[in-house]
């Protein structure tokens, strides 16, 4: 009835996966928890083998490494059940009822949980994820209701097989970022049954601001291919709906340039043991400023 999907890379899951097991247990449901490392030959695979002593639980190591997004369609090909409850392999599951939440709504196309992160940063190396995480990403029931295709992740979702596969992720882009955005508009286009829960899971996993800083570049570029490319509207996306509105009153290469003036002095904050949300935020526009003004600029 259950198929709960994890995909991860040099992390320990196996703590995660014996609570699901628990859980799935005491809820008396048929299932089974697939979990599968995308080739990182990590040490920590020897602790992550134990999943296999579970019953209806396996772990599999990939010969090569395809991509968070293709680790993910491959998991989805491999269950048998109907509903897939798929999860981040550095989530923490922080409700005794976290399955039993699930079962009760298992009547919809997509149901969404939600996710937090913790209430003290793990260090001063990772405030800058965490803060971001917190006080940005971090989002209500009710905040979710008011954009619910929007506010769907892929860290903590129960989707159909059958809706999944309409879909599934696309494993052309390979760098970080935005595989939620494009999914949950493609979601949005299918016109899918949505319900957003009170159900999250915690971010346990988070990465040093050095990490972060790269990967929202990475980020904010899959953002402009997707942008430049059609495949997402631009009210789906905050971030070009800001776009939009700089370029109306013809302010991008303004921006971009104010971007690339202080570049290495916002870095400088942003990596550093005291980054500042406000320098994050105008880091993302002004860079994402920069892609659209050189993208023009070389066609």
């Amino acid at each position: 009835m259950l198929s709960i999907l994890i995909t991860i890379y040099n992390y320990n899951l196996f703590p995660l996966v014996e609570e699901l097991y628990k859980q799935c247990v005491a809820c008396k449901v048929d299932f089974e928890i697939l979990t599968q490392d995308d080739a990182s030959n990590s040490k920590l695979n020897i602790e992550n083998e134990k999943i296999n002593s579970l019953p209806n639980c396996s772990f599999v190591v990939l010969p090569d490494n395809v991509g968070y997004r293709e680790n993910k369609n491959i998991l989805v090909s491999k269950s048998k059940f109907e509903n897939l409850l798929i999860l981040d392999g550095d989530c923490k599951i922080i409700s005794e009822k976290f399955i039993q939440n699930y079962l009760d709504n298992i009547n919809n196309d997509v149901v969404y949980g939600g996710r937090i992160h913790p209430k003290v940063a793990p260090s001063k190396r990772k405030l800058l994820r965490w803060k971001y995480g917190k006080f940005m990403e971090d989002k209500s029931l009710n905040q979710r209701l008011e954009f619910p295709y929007r506010s769907i992740l892929f860290n903590n979702t129960l989707i159909t097989k059958s809706c999944f596969n309409k879909i599934k992720f696309d494993s052309s882009f390979k760098k970080y970022g935005h595989d939620d955005t494009l999914f949950s508009f493609e979601l949005s286009k299918i016109k899918a049954k949505i319900k957003h829960i009170e159900n999250p899971v915690q971010h346990d996993d988070i990465d040093d601001n050095e990490v972060f800083y790269a990967k929202t570049k990475n980020s904010l570029e899959n953002l402009h291919y997707l942008h430049s490319n059609a495949m997402i509207n631009s009210e789906h996306s905050r971030m070009i709906v800001l776009l939009n509105r700089l370029k109306k009153y013809n302010l991008i290469k303004l921006t971009a340039g104010f971007y690339s003036l202080f570049e290495k002095i916002i870095e400088s904050n942003l990596i550093g043991e005291n980054p500042k949300l406000v320098i994050f935020n105008f880091f993302r526009l002004g860079y994402f400023c920069k892609i659209e003004s050189e993208n023009k600029s070389a066609i």
